[in-house]
């Protein structure tokens, strides 16, 4: 019932997440940003942990283990900027989290339509 609820659960936690990140960055209250971005951080990877991974091959539920590694550094990072509110550590771990999730958002649909054609054929 509630899996249908979340790409737009998802785009919350999403925007939660810019919105902190912005919020700490241009030092406008600075204060609760860190509580805002890793509130997104949280949702966002509670989301992505439970896709479910229907994947038949090796390197599909590969990237799929690296998507659910990419939320679980995004929600390092928002925890680190809470431990550490003067430093930038953080920006590390969310660098390392956007290229996992990038990386990911771009190969899983290309080998899942090179799949779907394989079955075609």
């Amino acid at each position: 019932m509630i899996k249908k609820y979340f790409p737009v659960i998802f785009m919350i936690g999403t925007l939660l997440v810019l919105c902190g990140a912005m919020m700490y960055a241009i030092n406008s209250l600075y204060l609760i940003a860190p509580y805002i971005f890793t509130a997104g951080a949280v949702i966002v990877a509670v989301c992505q942990y439970f896709i479910p991974c229907m994947k038949t091959t090796l390197a599909l539920r590969r990237l799929h283990r690296q998507q659910l590694l990419g939320g679980a550094l995004l929600v390092a990072s928002g925890i680190i900027m809470l431990v550490h509110p003067i430093g930038n550590y953080w920006i590390l771990c969310l660098t390392v989290s956007a290229i996992l999730e990038l990386y990911t958002a771009f190969r899983i649909p290309q080998l899942e339509k090179k799949e779907k054609e394989k079955k075609d054929a």
